[in-house]
């Protein structure tokens, strides 16, 4: 019974020391209305393997990936990982303050997580690719044409 109650264990997460202080910086200066959100992107950063700028994998994602992930409920997206400001829906760009956004920081291709709407209902994401920040722009066009 104890297993059946029992929350999975989060994956490993990676995340780049620019990326760890800014959203440091940004978890700590939201106002108290936002005090649920901020306290999940602590918790993240609190469990994060920090590196340096230069020592991070391409397929892990940070802030300004482009990114593609799949869930338990059938969705298959690909997305943006950007700040609060530079959110839109329709141009697929979600920001870092919302419960899907945080649960994507530091995953890396494959890893699993689960994560709680703001309905209060439990989902499931896994991470299926990740293109570093400005990975497109420095493909060959041939290769930018054929994704």
């Amino acid at each position: 019974m104890a297993l059946a109650t029992r929350k999975k264990q989060k994956p490993a997460i990676t995340m780049t020391r620019s990326d760890h202080q800014r959203l440091s910086n940004l978890a700590e200066s939201l106002p108290t209305s936002a005090v649920s959100v901020a306290g999940e992107l602590f918790v993240e950063l609190d469990r994060a393997r920090i590196v340096t700028d230069g020592r991070i994998s391409d397929n892990i994602v940070r802030m300004r990936s482009v990114l593609r992930f799949t869930s338990d409920l059938g969705e298959d997206r690909s997305v943006t990982l950007v700040m609060p400001g530079e959110a839109d829906i329709a141009k697929n760009r979600i920001s870092i303050l919302t419960p899907i956004g945080v649960a994507l920081i530091g995953l890396s291709v494959g890893q699993s997580i689960d994560w709680t709407a703001r309905d209060g209902r439990v989902h499931r994401l896994t991470v299926e690719s990740v293109n570093a920040p400005g990975a497109i722009s420095r493909m060959p066009v041939s290769a930018a044409l054929q994704s």
